[in-house]
């Protein structure tokens, strides 16, 4: 018994390390843990480890790290290009107002006969202008100088001078003004048709009065139209601030490009609420030198009266689709007139173009040259013509589609 002490104390120790083993890793004897895990974890972790080793990397993609040269961290420059060329419009005009208001009642006029007292009024509106050429031209707004009897400009550089009026544009808010000063500013003007949504946008221009400010914005949308601001729409809108007094300034890219004429503002107090209407440069570009070289716009017309076609009423025409438009009336004596179209024909196709947009048809129609002969595809009772009209010369509307410039004291709600 003796003998065999040296080895049992061997054994003693291996028999308590195994106890300690197997408490401690149960999954050794394949039995399962406090939390039910079963003792096929270490060969289920196993064969993951295995079959992961078999599939390719996730292709994932990453983004390009944002780069700050993408753009300029300030506008200084752009706004140094064109700023000097936005210039300040003040225009006023005298109305006559009666001393006292029985003199509006007939009866109490009678007694003064031409002698009634009166009292005139000086009404001011202020506004923006861009300088676009050396020969001192200035691009503004129509409702900005309408019916002023003086309009005196302000540049940036601290000059005054009185301005004459070249000629107007009611039916695209457009006015291009002259003034004789030397060494004037130039903006330079971008193809406005280049123009991209998301483009950073600056304003530039004079609101309420207060002296140059510049507001950033981006490029909301394009060629927005049937605004029933103007006759011939094609507005760029953008979310730059424009308030009363920025009418005819500067809409300008990141370069100090001329991008538009800031015209319009959809507003419900008065103020900015980050919809604002920009007459492309394009447009006033080609005004500018219509109204220079030839004293006025001159625009094709038909002499007609248009109404849209709507799903039921292509349907009471026996139209498939609603395109066209409907005669509403005629001018008499104009182009349709002696064509012989009649109120209630339908028209389909202009120049073998089919009318799918009505104000976009009568924008080609007005680009046309007075004199073109064009066939119209019309249709009346039911069966299809052909009818070609001579194209005439678009006569002056007889009011403009912006109301009147307004006295300061009040908001301009159209600006």
């Amino acid at each position: 018994m003796r003998r065999a002490l040296p080895y049992l104390w061997p054994a003693l120790i291996g028999v308590l390390a195994a106890i300690v083993l197997l408490n401690a890793f149960p999954q050794l004897l394949g039995r399962q843990d406090s939390d039910g895990e079963a003792d096929s974890i270490l060969q289920i972790g196993q064969q993951d480890e295995n079959t992961a080793a078999d599939r390719p990397a996730p292709d994932i993609r990453q983004a390009a790290p944002m780069s700050r040269d993408a753009g300029p961290v300030s506008y200084a420059e752009a706004v140094e290009r064109a700023a000097p060329a936005v210039v300040n419009i003040y225009s006023s005009r005298v109305v006559e107002r009666d001393s006292h208001p029985l003199m509006s009642d007939p009866f109490f006029r009678q007694f003064f006969s031409d002698n009634a007292p009166s009292r005139q009024r000086m009404l001011s509106s202020l506004g923006s202008g861009v300088i676009v050429s050396e020969q001192g031209y200035v691009l503004t707004n129509h409702h900005v100088i309408s019916g002023a009897d003086q309009i005196q400009v302000a540049l940036r550089d601290g000059r005054e001078t009185l301005a004459e009026v070249v000629g107007t544009d009611p039916e695209s808010d457009l006015a291009v003004l002259h003034i004789d000063l030397e060494d004037l500013p130039v903006i330079e003007l971008t193809d406005s048709r280049e123009v991209a949504i998301g483009d950073v946008s600056l304003a530039i221009g004079n609101p309420f009065g207060v002296g140059q400010t510049v507001t950033m914005g981006i490029i909301s949308a394009t060629g927005r139209s049937h605004l029933g601001l103007s006759a011939y729409e094609d507005f760029i809108q953008t979310d730059a601030a424009i308030n009363p007094g920025n009418s005819g300034g500067a809409l300008i890219n990141p370069e100090g490009a001329l991008v538009g004429i800031n015209t319009a503002i959809f507003s419900r107090s008065g103020g900015s609420q980050g919809i604002g209407f920009a007459i492309p440069a394009n447009l006033a570009s080609n005004i500018l030198e219509e109204i220079v070289t030839k004293g006025r716009v001159i625009r094709g017309w038909l002499g007609i009266e248009a109404q849209k076609l709507d799903t039921e009423l292509a349907a009471s025409f026996g139209l498939e689709a609603p395109n066209g438009v409907v005669i509403a009336s005629i001018v008499p004596n104009g182009p349709a007139a002696q064509a012989g179209l009649q109120p209630g024909d339908i028209m389909l196709k202009v120049d073998n173009e089919a009318i799918l947009d009505p104000r976009q048809t009568m924008s080609d129609i007005a680009a046309v040259a007075p004199g073109t002969e064009l066939p119209v595809t019309i249709v009346r009772g039911g069966e299809t013509m052909e009818v070609t009209l001579e194209v005439a010369e678009r006569p002056t509307p007889s009011r403009p589609f912006l109301s009147e410039p307004q006295d300061p004291s009040q908001d301009e709600d159209d600006e």
